[in-house]
C-alpha cells in the first residue's frame, strides 16, 4: 500500500502496489531512516493483528450463524475476506520497511503486491454493490425482491473478485524486485513516467473515483425516495430496519472514503508537482499509507456499534455475554430461503415481529 509515485519522484524506500492499498511506485535508495525503520513496521504489524483478528471474527459469525445469512451480510463477509488477504501482505511490507530491502524473493513479491490490489479493489467493488442493493432496497424494495436473495449477491461476489483479479493484472506483470535498491515495487518499461502516470489515473478512476460517484448516487437517489415517500401506515417496522441497514453501510462507505481519499490525492499531485524530499514529504506519505491499510481494522468495530446482530453474536463468541435466547428468537422469526431460492415463512409462531413471508434480507 504506498503511492505509485513515479520511479525516481522520491528518495525513500516505497513498498508497492496499485489501486487502493498496493500501487506506491517510490523509486530511489532506501535510506534506513531511523525512526522511519521502527515506528512504520511496528504500525504495520499493530493493524494486521487488530484487522486480522476483527475480520476473522466476522467471517465466522457470518459463517457459523443462520441469522447472520442476508444480502447484506453475504458481501459484508466477501469485504472481510478482502481484508483478511488485504492484511496477510502486511509482515512482509513491515520486513521491507524495517531492513530496506526485500529479502523474499521475486515470486513472493509479485503475490502479495497482486493480492494487496486484488483485495483493495474487491473492497471498493463490494462497497458499491452493497450501495446499490440498499438503493433497491429502499427505492424498488417489491421489483427488487426477486433479485435480492443471498444466491444472487454470491453470483455478484464472485463477479467482483473476478473483475478485480483482472484490475490488478498490471501488477501481477510489473511488479518484481527492484535492481540497484531491492525493494519490491512497479517496475514499469519505457518511457517509466508515463507507464506510471497512466497506472495511477487508471487504478483512480476505475478503482476509486469511479465507483464512489456511483456510491454518491446511489445515496442520493435514496435520500430523495426517503423524503418523497414519508412513512407510511402498515410499513414502518420495516422501514426503520431498512433505515438502519442503509446507515451502517453508508458510515462503513464514508470510514472507506475518509481512509483512501487522502492516499489517491497523493498520488495525483505527485502527478503534477513532485513531492520534495524532506521529514515532512516522508511523513505525509507513510501517514496516507497506514491510513489506507487502517480502513481494514475499523469495519468489525462499525458492525458491532451500528448492528445489534453484528453485537450479539460478537459478544456470543468472545464469550462476553450469553445470547442464545435472543438469537434463537431472530433465527425462528426470520424467513429462510429454500433450496430454490424462494423465502420460506417460519413454521414457529413471530414474537412481536412482522412475518409476511417475505424474506428479511437487509436484517443484520
Amino acid at each position: 500500500m504506498e503511492p505509485l509515485f513515479p520511479a525516481g519522484a522520491l528518495g525513500w524506500n516505497a513498498s508497492s502496489v496499485p489501486g487502493g492499498g498496493h500501487n506506491r511506485t517510490v523509486a530511489g535508495p532506501a535510506p534506513s531512516a531511523g525512526a522511519r525503520a521502527v515506528l512504520v513496521p511496528v504500525l504495520y504489524l499493530l493493524v494486521c493483528a487488530v484487522g486480522l483478528g476483527g475480520n476473522t471474527l466476522v467471517i465466522y459469525v457470518v459463517l457459523r450463524h443462520a441469522k447472520m445469512k442476508t444480502v447484506t451480510n453475504v458481501y459484508i463477509l466477501n469485504l472481510a475476506v478482502a481484508d483478511v488477504l488485504l492484511m496477510a501482505g502486511l509482515p512482509f511490507l513491515a520486513t521491507q520497511n524495517a531492513v530496506s530491502y526485500w529479502p523474499f524473493g521475486h515470486f513472493l513479491c509479485r503475490l502479495v503486491m497482486t493480492l494487496d490490489g486484488v483485495n483493495q479493489f474487491t473492497s471498493i467493488f463490494c462497497l458499491t454493490v452493497m450501495s446499490v442493493d440498499r438503493y433497491l432496497a429502499v427505492v424498488h424494495p417489491l421489483r427488487s425482491a426477486r433479485w435480492r436473495r443471498p444466491r444472487v449477491a454470491k453470483l455478484a461476489s464472485a463477479a467482483v473478485w473476478a473483475f478485480s483479479l483482472l484490475m490488478a493484472l498490471p501488477l501481477l506483470v510489473f511488479a518484481d524486485v527492484q535492481e540497484g535498491w531491492g525493494t519490491c515495487n512497479l517496475s514499469w518499461p519505457e518511457p517509466v513516467g508515463l507507464w506510471g502516470a497512466a497506472f495511477i489515473t487508471y487504478t483512480s478512476v476505475l478503482g476509486f473515483f469511479g465507483p464512489l460517484l456511483v456510491i454518491c448516487l446511489c445515496y442520493l437517489l435514496i435520500v430523495a425516495k426517503v423524503k418523497a415517500a414519508g412513512l407510511r401506515a402498515g410499513c414502518a417496522r420495516r422501514r426503520r430496519s431498512e433505515r438502519r441497514v442503509t446507515r451502517m453501510v453508508l458510515v462503513v462507505v464514508a470510514v472507506f472514503v475518509g481512509c483512501w481519499l487522502p492516499f489517491f490525492i497523493v498520488n495525483i499531485v505527485n502527478l503534477a508537482f513532485a513531492l520534495p524530499e524532506e521529514p515532512a514529504s516522508a511523513g505525509l506519505y507513510f501517514f496516507v499509507v497506514v491510513l489506507s491499510y487502517a480502513n481494514s481494522c475499523a469495519n468489525p468495530l462499525l458492525y458491532g456499534f451500528l448492528s445489534d446482530n453484528f453485537r450479539q453474536s460478537f459478544r456470543k463468541v468472545l464469550c462476553l455475554r450469553r445470547g442464545y435466547g435472543a438469537e434463537d428468537a431472530d433465527a425462528a422469526t426470520e424467513p429462510r430461503p429454500d433450496k430454490s431460492g424462494r423465502p420460506q415463512a417460519s413454521t414457529q409462531a413471530p414474537r412481536g415481529r412482522e412475518a409476511d413471508g417475505r424474506m428479511q434480507t437487509s436484517r443484520l
